[in-house]
C-alpha cells in the first residue's frame, strides 16, 4: 500500500508517570517513573530523532483529577498525571541533545499573562533555533481554577473568547513590536538596536491591558508553531482561525473524516488554505515482528494496565463521576441525575451521553482495556504501516500523535520496526529537512504566512 503523502509523526508524552495508557508504570520494563531524571528524557528524544520524528508533543494540566469518587485517591495511587512537572524547563534541558526534533509544549493560557508567556516562548525559539510550538489550551479542570484562587473555571465559550484576545496580544508582541531589521549590532556606531524600529504594544481589551515593548528581539519563527486540540464547535472555530497543527482523538473513521473536513472548510472561511492546517490523530501502537507476537505483547500490556484509572482520567474530562453509576446503568450528562457538575470537555461529554443511547460504565471500561481510549493499532510492522496509511487515506489526517505505552521500548520498537516499513513505502521521510519546525512541517518560510489572521494585527497602529 502506498500513501497519498508522507505521514507526520509526533511522540505524545507528558512530564509525569501516567499519561494516557494508565497503569503501565507497573510493567517491569517500564521506566516512566524516571521522569525526573534528565538522562531518561535525553534517551527518549535521541531515539525519536533517530527515527526522524517531527516532534515531541508534551501535554500538560494545571490541576488534578478529582471528579472520580470525589477524591484524588485513585489519581494518587495510579499516578494519573500526578505527580506532574512543568514541560517548559524540560524542553530547555533537552535542546542540546537534539538538532532537528521539534517540541510542542502545552500551556494553559487561562492562568497566564500574554506579556510573560510570549517571552518564554521567544526565549525557547531562540535557544532551539526555531524548533518550538505552543499547544494552546484553555483548560477544563475546576481543580485548576481553585488552585489559582478562583471558585470555578470560566465557562467554556468564555474561555475561548479570552483566548482570542490573548492571541491578539501575543501576535502583537511576537510579530509587530520589533521590525525585522531592528537589531543591527553595529559596534563602531554603538548601536545594537535601532530605536525607531521598536514600538510598544498598547492593548486595552476586555481581559488584558498591555502597554510596553517586547523585551526580546525577533526569534527565528517569531511566533511558535501553533497547535490546538479543541473539538467543540467553539474550539474548532478557534482552531480554524489560529492553529497550524490540530490534534484530534477518540474518533471513529467517519467521525474523524467529518472533523477533518469541517476544520479545513472553516480555515478557508478564515481566508486561509485548507492545507494550512496539519491534523494529527492520537493513537497507540503495539508492534512486534509478527502479528502473533504483537497480540501476545498486547495481552501482556493489558495485564498491567488499569481501565479504572483510565475511567478516572476520563471522568475529569467529562465532569461526570462514573463511580456513581452501576456497571450497566446509562450515564447522564453533567448536572443531571448522578453525573456530577462541571463545565469540562463538551466533545467528551457528547461522546458518552449522545448518540443513539448513553454509554454505560461497563462499556467505557471495556474501551479502556489498555488504560486509555485512543485508537489502538496492533500487529507486525507491515500491518501497523497498513493501518496508519489507511487511516490517513480514509480520514484526511496528516499524521499521528503516538501515545506511549511501555517506555522506552514503545519508542525503540516503533523506530526500529515501523519507521523502516513506512519509509520503504514512501510513507515517511528518510531525512530531515533543514530549517525551523514551521519550515519542516509546511515547506515554506520560518514565519507565519501572510494569509494567517495574525499578520493583520499590528502593534500600536
Amino acid at each position: 500500500m502506498t500513501p497519498d503523502r508522507p505521514l507526520l509523526l509526533n511522540a505524545f508524552a507528558m512530564n509525569c508517570v501516567g499519561h494516557i495508557n494508565h497503569g503501565l508504570w507497573t510493567h517491569p520494563r517500564d521506566r516512566t517513573a524516571d521522569y525526573t531524571d534528565i538522562d531518561h528524557w535525553t534517551g527518549v528524544v535521541r531515539t525519536l530523532e533517530r527515527g526522524l520524528f517531527d516532534g515531541l508533543f508534551l501535554a500538560d494540566i494545571v490541576g488534578a483529577y478529582d471528579v472520580y469518587q470525589g477524591s484524588l485517591d485513585i489519581t494518587l495511587r495510579e499516578s494519573i498525571q500526578l505527580p506532574l512537572n512543568d514541560p517548559i524547563p524540560l524542553v530547555g534541558a533537552l535542546l542540546p541533545a537534539t538538532r532537528h526534533l521539534g517540541f510542542g509544549i502545552t500551556v494553559n493560557l487561562t492562568y497566564e499573562h500574554p506579556y510573560l508567556l510570549a517571552r518564554r516562548f521567544a526565549t525557547l525559539d531562540h535557544l532551539s533555533r526555531g524548533r518550538v510550538g505552543w499547544n494552546i489550551v484553555t483548560g477544563y479542570l475546576d481543580s485548576a481554577a481553585r488552585a489559582m484562587g478562583l471558585p470555578a473555571q470560566p465557562e467554556h465559550d468564555g474561555r475561548y473568547d479570552m483566548a482570542d484576545e490573548f492571541m491578539s496580544v501575543a501576535y502583537q508582541l511576537w510579530e509587530s513590536s520589533w521590525d525585522a531589521d531592528a537589531v543591527i549590532r553595529d559596534r563602531a556606531a554603538r548601536v545594537y538596536t535601532r530605536p525607531e524600529a521598536v514600538r510598544p504594544v498598547r492593548h486595552h481589551g476586555e481581559h488584558y491591558r498591555v502597554e510596553g515593548v517586547s523585551l526580546w528581539e525577533p526569534s527565528p519563527q517569531r511566533t511558535p508553531v501553533l497547535y490546538q486540540a479543541g473539538s467543540s464547535g467553539r474550539g474548532q472555530r478557534f482552531a480554524a482561525r489560529h492553529a497550524e497543527c490540530v490534534f484530534i482523538s477518540g474518533q471513529s473513521r467517519d467521525g474523524a473524516r467529518a472533523l477533518v473536513r469541517g476544520l479545513r472548510e472553516q480555515a478557508v472561511r478564515e481566508g486561509r488554505r485548507a492545507e494550512d492546517i496539519k491534523i494529527f490523530m492520537g493513537a497507540s501502537v503495539v508492534v512486534a515482528p509478527t502479528d502473533a507476537l504483537a497480540q501476545e505483547k498486547l495481552r501482556e500490556y493489558i495485564h498491567h494496565a488499569s481501565p479504572e484509572a483510565g475511567l478516572a482520567h476520563f471522568a475529569s474530562g467529562t465532569g461526570i463521576d462514573f463511580s456513581r453509576y452501576g456497571m450497566d446503568e446509562p450515564v447522564a450528562p453533567p448536572g443531571t441525575g448522578r453525573a456530577g457538575q462541571g463545565d469540562a470537555m463538551q466533545s467528551a461529554v457528547k461522546l458518552v451521553t449522545g448518540g443513539p443511547r448513553p454509554r454505560t460504565r461497563r462499556e467505557l471500561l471495556a474501551e479502556m482495556a489498555l488504560g486509555g481510549r485512543y485508537a489502538l493499532i496492533t500487529g507486525s510492522p507491515q500491518r501497523v504501516a497498513d493501518e496508519m496509511i489507511q487511516w490517513a487515506r480514509d480520514t484526511g489526517i496528516d499524521g499521528f500523535n503516538l501515545a506511549r505505552t511501555v517506555v522506552p521500548e514503545c519508542y525503540d520498537d516503533f523506530v526500529d520496526w515501523v519507521v523502516p516499513e513506512l519509509q520503504q513505502r514512501g510513507a515517511f521521510k528518510t531525512a530531515y529537512a533543514e530549517g525551523t519546525l514551521r519550515e519542516k512541517l509546511f515547506g515554506e518560510g520560518p514565519l507565519l504566512p501572510a494569509r494567517h489572521p495574525s499578520r493583520s494585527i499590528k502593534a500600536n497602529p
